[in-house]
């Protein structure tokens, strides 16, 4: 998490002056003076000019009047101009807009600030300014262009609600179902290297990837099963027979709309009526199934400590982790806090 300084020319002149003599301070113990201002979140220019004053001078000698152009001076965007365009960015997309972008980066910003008010600023200017009104760049959230907002708005207000008040009335167990995977050469953090230099990691042999369907609730129960290859019916009712064997009392299940889940045996699935039901969400909505963010987790720790060496070492790890998950009952509940399944939150 990035701290943000605040602006010292919104110091009070008493803060200020402290500023001025722990810069001194600091530069009496070897600190360079860029060192000092990046501390401080003050300009490197003004930091020298406080050094050489007190070197010629002394303490008296330090400058009391504040220097540089005052907060919110020179900028190309007035008030009005820059609330209207953090409204656009709140409520619409760059599509929408007739901006050529599929989300809103500052070159994006840019364009609809040009075409808005034939202004036309620095990439960087423009970063300045997102910066100022609150905005971070972040990995965006992936949308379905298809998806149906009407489709989605009714599961959210009428569908989920419903099947909520039946598993109430049935003593049911909702869970969340979803398929996932891991290869052998994923990894997700970064490593460090020299300017100019590649960081290296050393991978396995390609195609190692071994699949997992799991099932999660938000009283923080988990079910899981590893597989290799794609899933199809007679592994989708593999797990199901799995599930109901681990649990008591009636499970009503949540899952996507895959074809293997679509077409699972109607004479199976009628035979354990009393046991099991099935839910379908909204067509290209996985956002909404909690379990996508259990398998987000997975995919960011499997392989956190090392790749393994072959598809068995995979597996087993894939499988840790899932164990170990049915232990951390309230880190399961965490992934109903995500916005977008606060909806399925145990109250």
């Amino acid at each position: 998490m990035t701290i943000t300084l605040p602006d010292a020319r919104q110091l009070s002149d008493e803060v200020l002056q402290a500023f001025r003599l722990r810069a001194l301070h600091a530069c009496q113990l070897g600190y360079s003076e860029r060192e000092v201002a990046q501390l401080l979140g003050v300009a490197h220019e003004t930091v020298c000019r406080w050094w050489s004053a007190f070197v010629d001078g002394g303490t008296d000698a330090l400058p009391h009047d504040r220097s540089g152009r005052p907060n919110g001076s020179g900028r190309l965007l007035n008030p009005e101009q820059e609330r209207h365009i953090q409204e656009c960015l709140d409520q619409h997309s760059p599509e929408d807009l007739g901006i050529a972008s599929p989300l809103w980066s500052r070159r994006a910003v840019g364009d609809l600030i040009e075409r808005q008010f034939g202004i036309r600023l620095a990439v960087r200017t423009v970063g300045e300014y997102l910066r100022r009104w609150g905005y971070t760049a972040k990995k965006p959230a992936r949308h379905a262009r298809q998806q149906d907002d009407e489709a989605v708005r009714e599961w959210l207000e009428e569908t989920y609600p419903a099947i909520e008040k039946r598993a109430a009335q049935e003593d049911a167990t909702i869970f969340w179902c979803d398929e996932s995977g891991v290869a052998a050469d994923e990894h997700p953090a970064r490593g460090y290297a020299r300017e100019g230099q590649a960081a290296r990691m050393e991978v396995p042999p390609p195609h190692l990837r071994v699949n997992e369907v799991s099932a999660i609730s938000n009283a923080g129960e988990v079910r899981f099963m590893t597989y290799l290859g794609a899933m199809n019916t007679a592994l989708f009712i593999t797990f199901l027979s799995r599930l109901l064997r681990s649990t008591t009392g009636k499970v009503f299940l949540i899952v996507d709309r895959l074809r293997a889940h679509e077409k699972a045996e109607a004479e199976w699935l009628e035979r354990h009526r009393d046991r099991l039901e099935i839910f379908y969400l909204p067509p290209r909505a996985p956002e909404l199934n909690a379990d996508e963010y259990m398998n987000n987790d997975m995919k960011g720790n499997v392989n956190a400590e090392g790749l393994p060496r072959d598809k068995g070492q995979l597996r087993s790890r894939l499988q840790a982790f899932l164990h170990r998950l049915q232990h951390l009952s309230e880190h399961v509940r965490n992934y109903f806090q995500h916005p977008k399944v606060h909806y399925a939150a145990a109250t």
